[in-house]
């Protein structure tokens, strides 16, 4: 018999892991709430920017990939995998509402040997003590005993080429051994390398550890770059000499906040649990306080570059490049631009943006008020209308350098136009 899996949640995580299984020879039928992504999968259509519909539809005509919103079909298969999204709520506290909600909605048709996977990011004990509660209140089995359970984190990297699910490393941990077998011959069959560990909980923190170390790298480097900048230091510069060195050195790089789905969210789910645990997290909280005041830096750079222009922020014209939190995907969730517009905004700025991987603003919980908005189009006659330009993200595919051309004001926090090449006063690093 053929192994059937069910995975739930088909976005930036869920459907490139689908794509992977099938290409395996996996039965994959994938799950979600949103009937616009399954009409557009089993059409063949992808919704995200950096993956192929072609690859899409190769599985959907090999019969080998299915979508649907009938969550009563994970009686068929012998496996599910949770991929949905653990945001923070409006008071920076964990919501792990939709593993809860996923959990209720699968508990009535699982049956007995069924592995059930965890793969969103969330604090230690969610798998073994949150969803396993609301699995076997719904079930009527136990885990460990009528069905496995398991924590795999997940470790997508949008938009960079050399990021394939079939050969970066998956942690996993199981409820009991038994489970972990389960989980590690699940996860052999569609990737090279399987890692595992002791506990669902020690999977769940590796992932937490993983971005906490970026975040708290990166917060480093943003402090050093508003300190070296008041030495008259450039920063890139300094960063681009110390990775010369062969080891001892790992090279990040400052920006005008964070944003993505982990790195802005991650450290906090520990520092909450931590709290239970009566325990402090003073290097974490200080690392996400030097990032969330990022912004707040860019917007006073803006003010210096405009007052060298003689002009102030209220009132001038200002031009935001780059929604997408990173270069060259369409994700904008978290985006340290959304902060960026509204506090322009808020300063009096009429501002725009421009942005090739998203067109339109879609819906988003945190700035629902930008939703609609269009991006500009990309050409001299519309960029040299704007009194500044904000560079917030640097996507590969556009030529920042004809910004030196276009723009008298240049705000970069991207390292992404030339120095040597600028007017005085046109170009500033922030």
């Amino acid at each position: 018999m053929s192994m059937k899996i069910a995975i739930v949640g088909l976005g930036y995580v869920g459907l490139p892991l689908s794509l992977q299984f099938a290409r395996s020879g996996v039965s994959v039928l994938g799950l979600d709430i949103d009937p616009p992504k399954i009409a557009a999968i089993n059409g063949g259509q992808s919704y995200i920017k950096h993956i192929e519909s072609a690859s899409i539809k190769e599985q959907i005509d090999a019969r080998r990939f299915e979508a649907s919103t009938d969550f009563s079909r994970v009686k068929e298969v012998q496996a599910v995998i949770i991929c949905v999204p653990t945001p923070l709520n409006k008071n920076r506290e964990p919501d792990i509402s939709y593993i809860l909600d996923t959990g209720r909605a699968i508990a009535p048709h699982l049956h007995k040997g069924i592995l059930v996977v965890l793969e969103s990011t969330t604090y230690p004990g969610t798998t073994d003590e949150d969803l396993k509660k609301v699995l076997e209140q719904g079930s009527k089995l136990k885990a460990g005993t009528d069905f496995h359970l398991a924590f795999s984190p997940e470790r997508e990297d949008p938009g960079n080429p050399n990021s394939k699910v079939a050969i970066i490393p998956k942690v996993v941990g199981g409820y009991t051994p038994a489970c972990l077998e389960k989980a590690k011959a699940l996860y052999s069959l569609s990737i090279k390398t399987v890692v595992p560990v002791s506990s669902c909980r020690a999977a769940e923190a590796t992932k937490l550890l993983e971005n906490i170390f970026r975040s708290v790298n990166i917060a480093l480097v943003n402090e050093l770059k508003v300190v070296y900048a008041a030495m008259g230091i450039d920063v890139w510069e300094v960063i681009n000499a110390a990775k010369t060195k062969p080891f001892g050195f790992m090279a990040f790089y400052p920006g005008p906040g964070l944003g993505g789905h982990c790195i802005p969210i991650d450290p906090f789910y520990l520092t909450w649990k931590a709290r239970e645990y009566g325990q402090n997290t003073r290097f974490i909280e200080l690392a996400g306080e030097v990032n969330t005041s990022m912004p707040h830096y860019v917007v006073e750079q803006v003010g210096e570059a405009l007052n060298s222009h003689k002009k102030p922020i209220n009132g001038s014209r200002i031009l935001l490049v780059g929604l997408a939190y990173k270069p060259n995907v369409d994700d904008d969730r978290e985006s340290p631009s959304y902060h960026l517009l509204d506090m322009l905004k808020q300063r009096g700025a009429e501002v725009s943006y421009y942005d090739p991987y998203v067109p339109v603003i879609r819906p988003t919980r945190e700035h629902p008020h930008w939703a609609g908005t269009k991006s500009v189009e990309w050409n001299k006659e519309t960029v040299s209308k704007y009194d500044a330009v904000l560079v917030a993200t640097a996507h590969a595919s556009v030529d920042h350098t004809q910004l030196l051309d276009w723009s008298p004001c240049i705000i970069d926090t991207r390292n992404s136009v030339p120095q040597s090449n600028a007017c005085k006063n046109q170009l500033w690093r922030a």
